[in-house]
């Protein structure tokens, strides 16, 4: 069922899923705070948010692990499913935008496409093509 929804609760709920994958991955809070480039403060903020938010306790409190925390551990592996498609989908966008697809339609007088359009267009096709190969 679709639930109207806020999108910065849902973009915040994003980064704290990330947050916690690499506080997991990292072993420590702090290292997870240098490898982000963030406050330490943030980044418990994150999970602390993410912990209220789940309503379980996801990670020990003195350490950076879900052992022993069976709800964690299963939540870490699915976000990290879950936030691996969501870069596959930005990097699907991203090079759909780098290679773009369609018919090309160009109106130019004769004497600017004699002297500029076509001398050009056997590069622009072998290009077009390098590109479709990859």
């Amino acid at each position: 069922m679709w639930r109207e929804m806020k999108v910065n609760a849902k973009l915040n709920l994003v980064l704290a899923m990330q947050v916690f994958a690499r506080v997991v991955e990292a072993g420590t809070f702090t290292k997870a705070a240098d490898s982000l480039k963030m406050p330490k403060a943030t980044v418990t903020k994150l999970v602390q948010g993410l912990e209220n938010h789940l309503r379980v306790e996801a990670i020990e409190p003195d350490y950076a692990s879900c052992d022993g925390h069976a709800d964690g551990s299963s939540y870490y592996e699915r976000a990290v499913r879950l936030l691996g498609d969501l870069e596959d989908i930005e990097s699907s966008v991203s090079n759909a935008q780098a290679s773009p697809k369609g018919r090309l339609r160009i109106d130019v007088g004769g004497s600017l496409a004699s002297l500029f359009l076509i001398p050009k267009m056997p590069a622009f096709v072998d290009r077009i093509r390098r590109s479709k190969s990859r």
